[in-house]
């Protein structure tokens, strides 16, 4: 009777256990992925700033037609 008793609490004590377990690990996973986005993010912010940057100097160095008239 007893060892039933003590080895059910043992079971539910494990599936505790796993589910939180199983949650942290999510967390973990959440965490990594907000952090991969946030780079991806900076990253691409990068190039469209290289890019207007590029392109500012672009317009810049190409003449206006009103100035040749």
């Amino acid at each position: 009777m007893m060892m039933k008793k003590r080895m059910k609490m043992r079971k539910r004590r494990m599936k505790k256990k796993k589910k939180v377990m199983r949650k942290k690990r999510k967390k973990k996973k959440k965490q990594i992925m907000k952090k991969k986005n946030r780079e991806m993010k900076k990253v691409e912010n990068m190039k469209k700033k290289k890019m207007l940057k590029k392109k500012k100097a672009q317009k810049e160095k190409t003449p206006l037609v009103t100035e040749y008239q």
